[in-house]
């Protein structure tokens, strides 16, 4: 029995969709409301996990990163403790891509990743590069179809999120050639902002620089946490850190069977 957790919205939601009609699958959501298949996975609650994993012989822990650092590694390794309580036998944990170092939200990925290293339970490690759609938030043109984000003359090497859905499901229902692997999930083509420009027949003209992203950022009601993060992602880009040259490439396709959907077509369908 495979459980996916975060399956109410995002990528779990996505995963879960490959999932429909299969009743060897369970879905982990806060509130199932009476959804067939569902369980209350709420890793906020720790003493509810260990039932929930009840039967579950696969744990595919999709990543429950919002909030400060000491919030998401108290949730996955609440997630991971009750895991191995409920006899578990596979985690596929959905992390961040080996390049994704210098990000301010790195730091919680990689605990987790020690964490299931240490733990008696099998596991497979999906480094996730960042969304192309993630991209259409952070530079997506103004209504003079301008692009005014920060990057730089970097680039990011941005993925399809239904692509990265759809290696999670295909590594979670058949885990065990995956033990012990860990997957680089990165774009094949890196995007700079000419790139994203040309896309939606538009102009790169980046901005003042960070110090007024920053200040952007924080006037526009993101919560504390959120500005770093932001503003770490724009000079990661910036500086050539995410363009995908620093891991492996071919894995995504690898998991596939295909080539993957080409990020600049999903940025250019997300910025509509």
């Amino acid at each position: 029995m495979l459980l996916i957790t975060g399956v109410s919205g995002g990528l779990g939601g996505l995963v879960a969709g490959h999932a429909a009609g299969r009743d060897d699958v369970l879905l982990g959501t806060r509130s199932p409301d009476g959804r067939p298949g569902a369980r209350r996975v709420d890793f906020d609650d720790p003493g509810s996990l260990p039932g929930a994993f009840a039967g579950v012989d696969t744990l595919l822990l999709v990543s429950a990163g919002y909030g400060e650092d000491d919030v998401v590694t108290a949730r996955h390794g609440a997630a991971i403790d009750a895991a191995e309580e409920a006899g578990v036998r596979h985690v596929v944990y959905t992390s961040l891509s080996g390049d994704g170092d210098h990000l301010p939200y790195a730091l919680p990925h990689r605990w987790t990743e020690r964490r299931l290293r240490a733990s008696p339970t099998a596991w497979t490690v999906l480094r996730n590069g960042l969304y192309a759609e993630l991209l259409a938030a952070l530079a997506g043109p103004d209504a003079d179809g301008r692009i005014t984000a920060p990057l730089g003359g970097g680039a990011l090497a941005a993925v399809a999120r239904a692509d990265l859905a759809e290696a999670a499901f295909r590594v979670a229902v058949d885990p065990a050639p995956h033990t012990g692997r860990v997957y680089e999930l990165v774009g094949e083509v890196p995007l700079g902002g000419a790139d994203l420009a040309a896309a939606v027949s538009g102009t790169y003209e980046p901005g003042d620089g960070l110090a007024a992203a920053r200040a952007a950022i924080a006037a526009s009601g993101a919560a504390p946490f959120q500005v770093p993060m932001l503003l770490g992602t724009y000079s990661a880009i910036a500086h050539g850190f995410l363009d995908g040259t620093g891991v492996p490439r071919g894995h995504l396709r690898g998991l596939l069977g295909r080539e993957p959907r080409p990020a600049v077509d999903v940025y250019a369908r997300a910025v509509g």
